[in-house]
């Protein structure tokens, strides 16, 4: 059997197709004739597989983030619309000549041009540069659990033998998605750091997991449709729509319902860096530095779970069922297996129906760090935040962006009530494994604008386990 292949091998694509400042001509080839059994695909990075797993301890050499000679004071959001935006009508005919049968006018890069797949400005850099990063964790936090746990502890957590390769072949997925981002990047990609986790046990390993791919898979989207670079987004869409599987997969190990949303939200870079950055203990002394917001760290003192007390509205003393802020992972025993608390036993079994862990009205008590502390690679990062007093709770999920009033007590604590709302009727809003931040403000935003909350955060974002 003989395959044809045109002038751009696409199975190629990491080794012919323009990647970084490779100029467009080195990706045409002649058309060959080629046998099955000789097309191998282009080599892959290769990736530490094991490293300590510590905090850092030493002093940073740099702090803060990477900046340009020149700031801005911000950005200001439009106070209308362009009349522009609204003058196509809509109306299922074609409007324009078409460039080619078959062809509707409009489109980008649908004009033949040959697409080169790298950053195409600072904002495309940074971004990529985050998914990098998030790229490396996931794939250093598979292999992890595999190490640190033994089967017997997976099998004591209701995990049998193929779960446990399941997940060593999401860890493969990661060589690749990490390859493949490093190509886009170029020479100056960050690199592999090392990792400090808050899990002691498989069932907080699991959580872990689930919660580390949800930020991931958000944090893509939310500037996925804002690159400039078409064809970067292209490919990185093709990858993150299998992250979009493993943390589905992890729901279903844990014993959740594994997609109880109609819609998957998607939040600012700076959102996923504060989640993301105080586990990496260290990096190379000579890695490229990130341009994204830390924030202050969010905690969710009364987390729901899956074998906790959720409908208990209990006052502060009697608080604190995490391992920390930002992920807010459930506690959960103290063994390497720690017990199997799902109701059907996890293990890619799909609960008959899906039944939430929180409801409308819970009282939800925050707890929120002050800015200036030190997190992410080396301790060289510093938290921060340019809004004013702590005054509401916003509940980012799906397509909504809605706020409740916070009720602060002493220091930074505080409380506030799940709202009750629907993205589309028969559709409750507030669901799955989802954000909240702390603002000063509520203001009105939409999916595609969600980055202008930035400057009105006061701490957070964190993860709340609503179902």
């Amino acid at each position: 059997m003989v395959i044809m292949w045109n002038s751009v091998l696409f199975l190629s694509a990491l080794g012919s197709l323009p990647f970084a400042s490779a100029s467009p001509l080195e990706a045409r080839q002649d058309t060959t004739s080629v046998s099955v059994s000789t097309i191998t695909g282009p080599p892959t990075h290769s990736f530490k597989s094991s490293q300590p797993h510590t905090p850092f301890t030493g002093t940073p050499t740099t702090t803060g983030e990477l900046s340009a000679t020149s700031v801005g004071t911000g950005i200001v959001e439009s106070a209308s619309v362009a009349p522009a935006e609204t003058t196509y009508p809509s109306d299922g005919k074609l409007h324009n000549a078409q460039p080619a049968p078959y062809v509707p006018a409009g489109g980008v890069g649908t004009n033949g041009s040959i697409p080169v797949y790298n950053a195409k400005s600072d904002f495309d850099y940074e971004s990529l540069a985050l998914a990098l990063y998030q790229e490396y964790i996931e794939l250093d936090l598979f292999n992890d659990g595999l190490q640190r746990f033994s089967a017997q502890d997976f099998e004591a957590a209701g995990l049998n033998d193929a779960d446990r390769n399941l997940i060593a072949f999401m860890a493969q997925q990661e060589v690749g998605h990490a390859t493949l981002i490093s190509n886009m990047l170029g020479a100056q990609a960050p690199q592999m750091c090392q990792y400090n986790y808050p899990y002691t046990n498989v069932r907080e390993y699991l959580d872990f997991c689930q919660k580390l791919t949800r930020f991931g898979e958000s944090g893509v989207y939310g500037f996925l449709a804002h690159l400039d670079s078409r064809e970067a987004a292209t490919l990185l869409t093709q990858s993150i729509t299998t992250e979009a599987r493993q943390q589905m997969i992890f729901r279903q190990f844990e014993g959740l319902f594994p997609m109880p949303v109609w819609f998957e939200t998607g939040v600012p870079q700076s959102w996923a860096w504060t989640l993301l950055a105080p586990y990496i203990s260290s990096c190379p002394s000579n890695q490229t530095r990130l341009a994204w917001q830390n924030f202050p760290a969010l905690r969710i003192l009364n987390q729901p779970t899956l074998s906790g007390d959720n409908t208990s509205n209990a006052t502060f003393s009697t608080l604190n069922n995490t391992l920390g802020a930002g992920t807010n992972v459930a506690k959960n025993g103290s063994g390497p297996g720690s017990s199997n608390s799902s109701s059907n036993g996890g293990s890619l079994v799909t609960p008959q129906k899906y039944s939430p862990l929180s409801y409308p009205g819970r009282m939800v008590s925050l707890q929120w760090d002050t800015p200036g502390k030190p997190v992410g690679p080396n301790n060289s990062y510093v938290t921060s935040t340019s809004a004013g007093s702590a005054k509401y709770v916003a509940w980012v999920s799906q397509l909504n962006v809605t706020y409740t009033p916070l009720n602060t007590t002493t220091g930074n604590r505080g409380f506030t009530f799940q709202p009750d709302m629907e993205t589309y009727q028969g559709d409750p809003a507030i669901n799955g494994t989802m954000f909240i931040a702390i603002t000063d403000s509520d203001l009105f935003l939409t999916p595609f604008n969600l980055s202008s909350i930035n400057p009105h955060v006061v701490a957070g974002p964190a993860l709340y386990q609503a179902g």
